[in-house]
C-alpha cells in the first residue's frame, strides 16, 4: 500500500467506524467466541506474497470482530469503561498519521508544550491547587510504579539505583486492603517484595483504611528496624469503590515523613464535578495523584494524568541523560525524565480535542447522568424481592446479590453475560461473592439502564424457575 491507496481506504474505514459505533447497541456486549476459536482461524504462517486490503478487511470481519468485546457499547457495565469519544478518536487518527516519538522537547515541541498545558487544564478541572504539575503516563499502573520507585529512592537516600537493593534496609509500603492489584505489581517490580506491602484493614461503608492501624503498623516497623517509605491511598478502588479518608492518611504520612500517592484511576474523573469532591477531600495533601482520563472522561486509551507536588523527586529517580538525549542551550521540559519508558506518544492531543469539543460542562453533564441513572437502578433493584444491595453506590458503582449462595451469584453473572444485552462482572466483599455494577460508557442513555434492570431481573427469575 502507498499513500495514494491509503486515502480511499481511510475514507472507507471511517465509514465502517461510523456504522460500527452507531450499531453497537445491536451487538452482544461481550465476545461470545470460545477459547482458541480466533487462533484457529488465523493462518499458521505469514504470507509470502502481498494480499489485497479487500481480502484483509473481509478476514477482519470474519476472524477479528466475533472475538471483540465491545468496550464502547452503551451497556458495558463491567470493569471500568475504557472510553473513546469521537473527538478523541479523530485526534488519535492524526497522531497515527504524523507518528511522532515525543520523548524530548526537541523531538516534537508541540507535544511537550501541549502536555504541559493539558495537565494545567486538568489540575484546574479537578480542583487541585496550582502548585501541582502533571505528566501523562500510559496508565495508572505506570504512575503508581513511578511513585513506588520515588518512595524507594527517597527512603534509601537516592542510593538504590546506584548500589542496587542487595544489603539495603527493608523498606515498607502501606496501603488499604482494597487497593488494585497494580499496587502489588509495582511493589514486585520495584524490588521491595510482596511481604513488605503492608495492607491495612478497612472499615465503614467506604471501606477506608484505619488510620490508627496505619499508625500502629508504622510504629511496629520502626521498632523492628524496618524503614517506612510510603503510603498509597485509594479513591474509588476497583472492587466496590473503596475510598480512604485522605485527610487522615495524609496526616499520618506527613507526621512520619512518608511519600504519599493517591490512586484515583476511575473516580478522579468525577472530581470535575465539584459536588463529588467530598470523596477525595485531602487529595491536595498528597505528593502524587493519578487518574485515567481514558476511563470515564472519554479520552482514548491510553492516557493517565499523573499529578505531582514536587516533580524533581520523580526526575531524580528516573532521569538519565546520555549525550544523545541532551537538548543544549535551552531550558525545556523533557517528559521522558518523568516516566519509565523513554519513548512517548503524543497523548495530549486527544485531551485537547476532547475538552474543546465537549467543554467541561458537557463532560460534567455526562458524569452526573451516569451517577444518577446508576443510583436510580440501584434503588429499583433494592425494592425487588430476592435482591440485596451489598455495598451502597459510590458514584456510579455498587454491588448486589440475588438470593442464593456464591455459586448462584457466579451462575447469574455468567448467564447475564452469555445473554449479551449487558455485561457485568463479579467481585468479593467481606469474603462473599457479589455482582458488581458500574456505569460510565460515554454514549449510554437512560434507556440502557432500563435494559439493565429488565435483563438482571429476567435472568435471575429464569434461573430460580
Amino acid at each position: 500500500m502507498d499513500w495514494d491507496d491509503f486515502g480511499p481506504w481511510a475514507k472507507q474505514l471511517t465509514d465502517w467506524g461510523v456504522d460500527y459505533r452507531k450499531t453497537l447497541a445491536d451487538r452482544p456486549v461481550r465476545s461470545q467466541v470460545k477459547p482458541g476459536e480466533v487462533l484457529a482461524a488465523l493462518e499458521g504462517s505469514p504470507p509470502e506474497s502481498p494480499e489485497t486490503m479487500k481480502a484483509i478487511m473481509a478476514d477482519f470481519e470474519r476472524v477479528v470482530m466475533p472475538g471483540i468485546t465491545h468496550w464502547q457499547h452503551p451497556r458495558f457495565f463491567a470493569y471500568f469503561n475504557s472510553n473513546a469519544a469521537p473527538a478523541s478518536v479523530l485526534a488519535e487518527f492524526l497522531v497515527s498519521v504524523i507518528a511522532p516519538q515525543c520523548m524530548l522537547w526537541q523531538t516534537s515541541p508541540a507535544a511537550t508544550e501541549m502536555e504541559t498545558r493539558m495537565m494545567e487544564w486538568l489540575i484546574k478541572a479537578v480542583g487541585l491547587p496550582d502548585d501541582f504539575q502533571g505528566v501523562i503516563q500510559d496508565s495508572a499502573s505506570s504512575a503508581t510504579l513511578a511513585a513506588v520507585l520515588v518512595m524507594r529512592e527517597r527512603a534509601l537516600e537516592w542510593r538504590g539505583n546506584i548500589d542496587g537493593l542487595t544489603g539495603q534496609p527493608v523498606l515498607r509500603i502501606y496501603c488499604s486492603d482494597q487497593v488494585h492489584s497494580s499496587i502489588d505489581r509495582a511493589i514486585w517490580v520495584a524490588g521491595i517484595g510482596q511481604d513488605n506491602l503492608v495492607k491495612i484493614r478497612t472499615t465503614g461503608d467506604l471501606r477506608s483504611m484505619d488510620p490508627l492501624d496505619l499508625e500502629q503498623a508504622i510504629a511496629e516497623d520502626k521498632m523492628a528496624g524496618r524503614i517506612p517509605a510510603g503510603v498509597i491511598a485509594a479513591t474509588g478502588a476497583t472492587g466496590m469503590g473503596a475510598s480512604d479518608d485522605l485527610e487522615a492518611v495524609a496526616a499520618v504520612a506527613e507526621e512520619h515523613g512518608l511519600y504519599s500517592h493517591l490512586d484515583a484511576a476511575w473516580a478522579g474523573t468525577a472530581m470535575i464535578c465539584p459536588e463529588f469532591r467530598d470523596l477525595w477531600r485531602g487529595a491536595d495533601q498528597f505528593d502524587s495523584i493519578v487518574f485515567n482520563p481514558h476511563k470515564w472522561m472519554g479520552a482514548q486509551f491510553d492516557c493517565a494524568a499523573h499529578f505531582l507536588r514536587d516533580p524533581d523527586l520523580l526526575r531524580q529517580t528516573l532521569a538519565i541523560r546520555p549525550e544523545y538525549l541532551r537538548t543544549h542551550g535551552q531550558e525545556v521540559t523533557d517528559y521522558s525524565e518523568w516516566s519509565i519508558p523513554l519513548g512517548r506518544r503524543f497523548r495530549a492531543l486527544k485531551l485537547w480535542f476532547l475538552i474543546r469539543t465537549y467543554g467541561m460542562e458537557g463532560l460534567r453533564a455526562r458524569i452526573r447522568s451516569h451517577v444518577r441513572w446508576s443510583q436510580e437502578l440501584c434503588e429499583r433493584l433494592r425494592k425487588k424481592e430476592g435482591f440485596e444491595i451489598v455495598t451502597e453506590p459510590i458514584l456510579s458503582l455498587w454491588t448486589f446479590r440475588h438470593e442464593g449462595d456464591d455459586d448462584h451469584q457466579q451462575t447469574l453473572v455468567d448467564a447475564i453475560n452469555s445473554d449479551g444485552r449487558i455485561y457485568l462482572t463479579q467481585t468479593l466483599v467481606d469474603g462473599r461473592k457479589v455482582i458488581r455494577f458500574q456505569a460510565g460508557s460515554f454514549d449510554c442513555t437512560e434507556a440502557d439502564f432500563e435494559v439493565a434492570y429488565e435483563t438482571i431481573v429476567e435472568i435471575a427469575g429464569d434461573l430460580h424457575s
